[in-house]
């Protein structure tokens, strides 16, 4: 991990000179095996000329690619030829939903209503290994590329001396689009590993992210498109179940059995209904090691929640007051305030475009209630209102209710229903130039209706040379949002951001940055008192070879008005309240280029931490064995050092993962995280057989251990069946 560079993209369209082509309409055949041999794409049209993206943006890429596509009734052909200077290609899995940097692949947005600010993204590789994206909020920044979304289409390539070709056939019913339309917005970009080249087909600025939806061509269709008659989607499941539960002596052998579907509505509307889903950890959560006083938000994986995720969960501010984070629901705290699975009944989702301006989204699970936890049955509900303003602005409302409908003795009053309203407006500038975002909500429990707000504003402004920002947020101290995530209350923050980015003229840097960013944080019910401070200073530069690296100065200042100890160590002297701690410290990063077959990532600083010393270093290693395996190692240790009589401590935090690519459709994952932190080494071993699209057989064994004695702390072995079937 290293220091990012602040740089934005916008869901305005770019100036740039706009660049089309015509797609056809075919009657033939297509037999689908990667080679474009059948004689209609000898003639059909498509996207070329594409243009360096790194380590330029203003000339020809120096490897092309050549994109052509055809349609039928049903179905969308996309035709690509990918030429190299070599055929030395770096494939580091044959699994599905690989991740583009550090790999060669093309990939292919969408933007199927036109508007800039979603879109659907299609990818393959020279082994023929797809993958897909929702891109959503104009491609502003990763929080909008949703890589959990899955839908079936194929694709097939072939490799060849120097070049690859690759044939891809997307359902039309795979997308959302206006009936009788003729026009969509394109874009493809390409990683190029031989030649270190990134290129894309419309021009993106090197200030821009590569994903933006603000660049974009034009794709127009021989004959209008027909209404979208997507198919129903069917994917039930079987999970047998053997756990115990070692702290308990309690063991369990169960058979779970559920599904969700999903029913089109229109051309622009999802229906996913869900019947006891099962959101076991077939993939485990990353383990972070926390030496702050709030929570940390984990990213949502779940399939149920992830078509129109934007919809529901781009409220607010993301790192203090998001009104809605969907994996609230189905967890829940014990009477020893523990984190436990809530067991979800069933629940559906509505979400897509109204037409062309307004979008909707609603919500509603039941969660199922746990007496001996006393945990109550909850209905949660949520309805958003989306509608585009002006060229590329939009302003949004939402409703959020979590309620109990059953009286139960352990629920007081003012915990039987949690309600949430709010406004926000987005804003996108005509020239690409100015971003923004302002919101004001307020929530509502039994006999609590006075103030219990949360509002923020944010501004900024974005060129190649200069990137400025402000953000604002104030959480009243009695705001809440049980679905939501939201730290701390009883705050006034602001966070202010200004970069100089130099491009010098060299063949070793590519570009370089000095930024200055202070976060300040005021308590409103402590008089305004300052509690907060963290004044960084941050250089960092990119190179050629697409390596990154930086160097930052912190200065900090915590108040901790209750006692404190960042060891979280069990019967530790606390840090004492009511006191302010000073402390500075110093941070060097460096990320080398993904596509090195040991590639690697380390950060390190050193420094005052409240009253002692600290010293962390974070690092991940990656061996690449392709396209079969790829083995990697994450690293965090931290060393903390406090004078008597409060604790010192040295956290450890380590995982080495093991990925195995048998085929396209057989993998096997082995994950070990130990955190002498949580106490704690877990092994999550993953066998998938993909059978069929979209569909899998999972063997999932979990073990987890208690660090200090090594004896048993849970073990649980799944066997998981789950079949997409359309009807």
């Amino acid at each position: 991990m290293w220091f990012p560079t602040l740089t934005f993209s916008f869901l305005s369209f770019s100036q740039t000179e706009n660049k089309s082509f015509n797609v056809k309409l075919i009657s033939e055949t297509v037999q689908l095996d990667g080679a474009l041999d059948e004689p209609f794409w000898e003639n059909a049209d498509g996207p070329h000329d594409f243009q360096q993206y790194f380590p330029s943006d203003s000339i020809l890429a120096k490897n092309q690619t050549d994109i052509k596509m055809v349609y039928d009734n049903t179905t969308l052909y996309i035709g690509v030829t990918v030429k190299s200077i070599g055929d030395d290609w770096v494939i580091p899995s044959l699994r599905r939903d690989f991740r583009a940097s550090g790999n060669d692949n093309v990939n292919l947005v969408f933007d199927t209503f036109n508007d800039g600010t979603n879109a659907f993204m299609f990818g393959i590789n020279p082994y023929g290994v797809q993958r897909e994206v929702l891109i959503s909020g104009g491609g502003l920044d990763l929080r909008g590329f949703n890589t959990a979304w899955d839908v079936k289409w194929k694709g097939e390539s072939k490799r060849y001396k120097g070049y690859y070709t690759a044939e891809l056939a997307i359902p039309l019913t795979s997308f959302k689009f206006k009936e009788g339309e003729t026009k969509w917005r394109f874009q493809c970009y390409r990683f190029d590993m031989q030649s270190n080249e990134r290129s894309v087909w419309f021009n993106v600025p090197q200030n821009q992210l590569v994903i933006s939806l603000a660049f974009m061509g034009d794709m127009y269709f021989e004959k209008p498109l027909g209404k979208s008659r997507t198919p129903i989607a069917l994917i039930p499941y079987i999970n047998a179940i053997s756990e115990k539960d070692f702290e308990t002596d309690i063991g369990d052998n169960r058979l779970k059995v559920g599904g969700d579907a999903k029913v089109s509505i229109g051309n622009g509307m999802n229906l996913d209904v869900t019947l006891n889903p099962d959101f076991s950890n077939v993939e485990v959560d990353d383990i972070i090691t926390n030496l702050t006083r709030f929570e940390i938000g984990l990213p949502e994986r779940r399939q149920f929640f992830t078509d129109n995720s934007d919809l529901f969960g781009s409220f607010g501010g993301s790192r203090d007051a998001n009104p809605f984070f969907s994996r609230r629901i189905g967890i829940a705290r014990d009477t020893a305030d523990n984190s436990i699975e809530n067991r979800i009944i069933g629940g559906v989702r509505l979400s897509g475009k109204l037409n062309e301006d307004w979008r909707l989204g609603f919500l509603n699970i039941q969660t199922d209630e746990d007496i001996e936890n006393e945990i109550a049955s909850n209905n949660n509900m949520m309805f958003a209102l989306q509608k585009k303003v002006f060229s590329r602005s939009n302003i949004s409302m939402f409703l959020i209710n979590k309620q109990s409908f059953k009286d139960y003795d352990f629920i007081e009053r003012e915990d039987e229903y949690n309600r949430v309203v709010g406004m926000d407006y987005n804003l996108a500038s005509k020239d690409n130039s100015w971003f923004g975002k302002f919101y004001l909500h307020k929530s509502f429990q039994p006999d609590d209706k006075k103030g219990n707000f949360s509002s923020g504003a944010f501004l900024g402004r974005n060129s190649r040379y200069f990137n400025f920002f402000h953000d604002m947020a104030y959480i009243d101290e009695e705001f809440q949002s049980d679905l939501g995530f939201v730290p701390r209350t009883d705050i006034f923050k602001t966070a202010t951001s200004a970069e100089v980015v130099f491009w010098p003229k060299s063949n070793i840097i590519n570009n370089y940055s000095f930024e200055l960013f202070p976060i300040l944080t005021w308590r409103p019910g402590l008089d305004f008192k300052q509690t907060d401070h963290d004044i960084m200073l941050n250089w960092n530069v990119n190179l050629q070879d697409q390596s990154m690296g930086g160097i930052g100065f912190t200065n900090s200042f915590i108040f901790l008005t209750d006692p404190f100890d960042p060891t979280n160590t069990d019967g530790a002297v606390e840090l004492p309240g009511n006191q302010g701690y000073h402390f500075n410290s110093i941070t060097a990063a460096y990320e080398s280029n993904r596509a090195n077959v040991f590639a690697f990532e380390a950060e390190t600083s050193v420094g005052r931490f409240f009253n002692g010393n600290r010293f962390s270093f974070m690092g991940e290693f990656n061996l690449r064995l392709q396209p079969k395996a790829l083995i990697s190692l994450a690293l965090n240790y931290d060393q903390l050092r406090q004078p008597a009589p409060y604790a010192s401590a040295d956290l450890w935090l380590v995982s080495p993962r093991f990925e195995f690519t048998f085929s396209k459709s057989l993998f096997w994952t082995t994950i070990l995280q130990y955190s002498n932190q949580r106490d704690n080494l877990g092994i999550n071993s993953r066998l998938q057989w993909r059978f069929a699209p979209l569909s899998d057989l999972f063997i999932v064994y979990n073990d987890n251990y208690f660090v200090n004695t090594f004896v048993p702390r849970y073990r649980s072995i799944n066997l998981k069946f789950t079949y997409w079937l359309n009807i």
